[in-house]
């Protein structure tokens, strides 16, 4: 790998641990709009913007005005009953301390809305530290395509061989793919090594590649 300047995070199942929430959260909203969808079949798809996971489990477009409404609802729902109870995962501050003063910069490419990843970004405990922030709210097509990890890439100001992501979910690594950049995957948002195919290494959690981050891609420099 080049010379590294930047890393490049996914929030959910990546960083805190909401990608049960998320999808429970899609179900209720789902549910009160009569489309009884397990919450199993919606969970492998939480990574995706939800312009793709609500058509391809209900056949309802986004944009459409049912799709406004339930997406509404599920926004509600998950800002009120889940998100209170959300918690970052162990060391997620201290890793990104870390990656900092090793001399990178650290940016964020979630397909959350702009105004939940503010929110997400204080469950974090990041907010304070992350120099660039891209949401789906900044891209014309979410994950797995690669715009919203592209707008990521064009704030930090860095070429793309010298940009590395973490995310969690084959959604995050064909994205940084398609953008140009290698990725480094966590199991921690409930997806197997299978899943994770193409990512440069994987990692339990933030925790562990903190502990193992003179091995890892990070430390290549």
């Amino acid at each position: 790998m080049a010379h590294l300047r930047a890393v490049i995070f996914d929030v959910d199942g990546t960083l805190i641990d909401s990608n049960d929430a998320h999808a429970r959260a899609w179900a209720d909203a789902l549910r009160e709009y009569g489309y009884d969808v397990p919450v199993e079949r919606i969970r492998r798809l939480i990574g995706m913007g939800g312009d793709k996971l609500l058509p391809e489990v209900s056949g309802v477009e986004k944009e459409s005005d049912l799709g406004k409404k339930i997406d509404e609802r599920r926004q509600k729902i998950f800002n009120e009953q889940y998100l209170p109870t959300l918690h970052a995962f162990p060391k997620v501050r201290e890793l990104v301390q870390h990656i900092q003063r090793r001399g990178l910069e650290v940016g964020i490419a979630s397909s959350a809305k702009g105004e939940e990843l503010g929110k997400l970004l204080k469950v974090a405990q990041i907010d304070d530290l992350v120099e660039a922030a891209t949401s789906s709210s900044d891209a014309k097509e979410s994950k797995p395509d690669p715009d919203i990890v592209q707008a990521a890439i064009d704030k930090l100001g860095c070429p793309v061989e010298q940009v590395i992501m973490v995310g969690d979910t084959p959604y995050d690594v064909e994205a940084a793919q398609r953008a140009g950049i290698q990725i480094i995957a966590v199991r921690c948002g409930g997806w197997d090594d299978d899943g994770l195919q193409g990512a440069e290494a994987i990692y339990d959690s933030p925790a562990d590649l903190l502990a193992h981050y003179d091995q890892s891609p990070l430390a290549a420099r």
